[in-house]
């Protein structure tokens, strides 16, 4: 009878069947999968899309570069505008070389002033941590103390209470035992002060040091003052000549004009580059200059706020009659490029920030 009722309830949805909601549950889990796996694929959709579209930007990047390499080789290839690429490149590489100088002296005395600064800052943290450990270590001792004597007056109040035991010590001993419930909360309060000065020695001593936190606002400023107090140089070393504008406007470009002149006057400014290359690399008296220029220019440098590290372009410019030491090489600066403001030989690529 229960198995003949049960066929007609279910027919009216009121009993479920055997096996259907396992049924219904496998339907839905199909759903989620469904739902999960078209998720997927528009991701994948989209990342190939995103693929796609960096492969089309670096196919146009190859075809400019692999047009630059058919120009340059035409050029190459013709006498009159040979001579020409030659210079573009060469000045270009006399700016590079301007600035490589530049990167090794920023990374030179970025790396000294770490290195001391860094030292600095393990001493000042050492000596911070000793005086901390000194000042624990006397705390350590006193709740050491403390606890010590708080227990050996309760052990005492003990005994003395122990001791009284005929009936005429009823007061002396109700006056004890009050005086010992004193003693006993003494003792926990020096016995909780004594955990405390322990855990804070402990923690103490698992205590990592601090790390460095980099080169200070003064330190950063000073080396970029010496950067382009250096960038300066570079140029008075070539004011007699055209080549640091000409450089620039060589790095400027992407590809070689023919503004250099005829052969002859190709090959004189490639010696001239030449020459120039081997005054900037030199070293002689080097230290002497840049310091000098340093000092000026720190006294004129100002900045925009606090936190700058690099002054202001109208602030460091070059003033008349500012001039080398060696009269040979001197020029009026007057004439010379205010090298912050005019980004000379990529200076706010070398700066730091």
């Amino acid at each position: 009878m229960k198995a003949l009722a049960i066929k007609p309830l279910a027919r009216l949805g009121l009993v479920r069947e055997p096996g259907k909601e396992a049924e219904e549950l496998r339907v839905v889990q199909l759903f989620r999968n469904r739902a999960e796996l078209k998720k997927a694929y528009g991701s994948l959709q989209d990342e190939i899309h995103r693929l796609q579209d960096r492969l089309k930007q670096q196919e146009g990047a190859t075809a400019r570069v692999q047009e630059m390499l058919e120009a340059l080789e035409l050029r190459l290839a013709a006498p009159d505008t040979a001579w020409p690429a030659l210079v573009f490149y060469q000045l270009r590489g006399l700016w590079s070389l301007g600035r490589d100088l530049l990167t090794r002296l920023v990374a030179d005395l970025a790396r000294q002033q770490e290195e001391k600064e860094r030292r600095q800052h393990l001493t000042e943290s050492n000596r911070r941590q000793f005086a901390r450990r000194q000042a624990l270590d006397a705390q350590l001792r006193e709740a050491e103390t403390s606890a010590a004597e708080a227990t050996a007056r309760v052990a005492d109040a003990r005994r003395r209470l122990g001791a009284l035991t005929r009936f005429w010590h009823y007061f002396r001993r109700r006056d004890l035992q009050h005086r010992l419930h004193v003693l006993e909360a003494d003792a926990k309060a020096a016995a909780a002060a004594l955990e405390e000065a322990r855990g804070a020695s402990a923690a103490l001593e698992s205590e990592q040091a601090a790390e460095f936190p980099g080169l200070t606002i003064e330190a950063r400023r000073a080396i970029n003052i010496a950067a382009i107090g250096f960038a300066e140089l570079l140029c008075l070393r070539l004011a007699r000549t055209s080549l640091v504008a000409k450089a620039k406007d060589a790095a400027a470009r992407r590809e070689a004009v023919d503004d250099y002149g005829t052969r002859e006057e190709c090959e004189r400014l490639m010696l001239d580059i030449a020459r120039a290359k081997v005054v900037l690399q030199q070293r002689t008296q080097l230290s002497q200059e840049l310091r000098a220029r340093t000092d000026r220019l720190r006294q004129l440098a100002r900045y925009r706020a606090g936190s700058d590290t690099v002054p202001t372009p109208e602030s460091i410019g070059m003033a008349e009659g500012d001039v080398l030491q060696r009269g040979g090489e001197g020029a009026n600066a007057a004439h010379l490029p205010n090298v912050l403001a005019e980004d000379t030989w990529d200076l706010f690529r070398v700066v730091l920030r």
